[in-house]
């Protein structure tokens, strides 16, 4: 045998050449897998501060870019407990506006090394709890005032019962306004935020227990006095308030439809086939213009002065908090409907 050919049969049998098949020439090689490389992850380092002292109260290193702010708040819970995420309000200036939960990491106005800052908001306690609350106490404080429980009005009128209609129709349009109330918690509202500082329910009871037991206790007075105009001024009432309350609920409706169960999406309310929703198309935040327009047919049907300074100051609030809603969908939406007024058709 020729010395180079066995010299070549060694080296391709090695791998140092080419393979040669059995008609003698080379077989293909295989094509050689070109390893792609990994692309180098860019980290974010967070700094938290107090907004107030400035003292640093955390270091998070090795961030990921898409790390929400709830994210950021559950890394911050773990080295600080007792500040649950709910407590939290994460800002990019001390003064500044607190940051969504849904914010991106990457896509806020910082670098690779952001820098937070952290407000305490306080206790917290949830929408639901609150709102149950709030509700379910005067529900139960008028009927005790409505049977004239012992110590309210004198020992001969416990338990007695008024011969005004007026009276009954008045205690079940208030029973009725505040179980729909307790019901809409349960199944119907949809919350944008899931708690609420723990103070506010102290402040809110006081308002809504204190206002029905005032109201409740000269409607159902033995001495109460029936309106002037007797039944036609109550028929009246009663149809402004029904149609108002069956007005508040259709609203409420409308707006649950806007939102997915478990997502805090926002979009322009518009009317729908529903004739009580038309009212869409004239102001922002119509379940608030039924709900004064319920109050006021109260009004109207107890004649009672404690249930109109109910309603104005029902009203003012709800007027607040109407503008801040209208002013937020102008600011989110620029083809937001421009005849809409925040609660009072053309005027307010």
């Amino acid at each position: 045998m020729d010395l180079s050919v066995s010299v070549v049969a060694r080296e391709t049998s090695q791998g140092l050449g080419p393979v040669f098949g059995l008609n003698g020439l080379p077989r293909p090689m295989p094509p050689k897998t070109i390893k792609k490389p990994k692309k180098a992850v860019l980290f974010f380092e967070v700094e938290i501060l107090d907004a107030k002292t400035r003292e640093k109260l955390c270091f998070l290193d090795k961030v990921e870019p898409q790390a929400t702010i709830a994210e950021i708040k559950n890394l911050f819970t773990k080295s600080h407990p007792q500040w649950y995420p709910a407590r939290q309000s994460l800002r990019l200036d001390p003064k500044g506006k607190s940051l969504k939960d849904e914010d991106v990491l990457q896509k806020l106005p910082v670098g690779t090394t952001a820098t937070l800052y952290f407000r305490d908001l306080g206790a917290q306690i949830s929408w639901v709890t609150v709102f149950l609350t709030e509700y379910a106490g005067p529900l139960f404080i008028y009927l005790l005032f409505y049977f004239r429980v012992p110590f309210i009005y004198g020992h001969k009128y416990d338990f007695t019962s008024s011969r005004h209609t007026v009276v009954h129709l008045a205690c079940i349009c208030h029973s009725f306004h505040y179980v729909k109330r307790l019901l809409e918690t349960l199944f119907v509202h949809r919350f944008s935020h899931g708690t609420m500082p723990l103070r506010n329910i102290f402040k809110n009871c006081t308002y809504y227990w204190g206002f029905a037991a005032w109201m409740a206790y000269y409607i159902n007075h033995p001495l109460y006095t029936p309106p002037t105009y007797g039944a036609q001024q109550v028929k009246l009432a009663l149809a402004i308030f029904v149609i108002c309350q069956l007005g508040n609920f259709s609203i409420h409706m409308a707006l649950r439809d806007l939102r997915p169960a478990g997502s805090k999406t926002r979009k322009i309310p518009y009317p729908t086939k529903n004739p009580f929703t038309w009212l869409f198309l004239l102001v922002s935040c119509p379940n608030y213009t039924y709900e004064v327009g319920s109050w006021i047919g109260f009004a109207i049907m107890t004649q009672c002065l404690p249930v109109a300074l109910f309603s104005v100051v029902g009203f003012t609030q709800m007027t607040i908090w109407a503008k801040g809603k209208h002013r937020s969908y102008l600011k989110e939406f620029r083809d937001y409907p421009p005849l809409r007024m925040p609660i009072i058709p053309f005027l307010l």
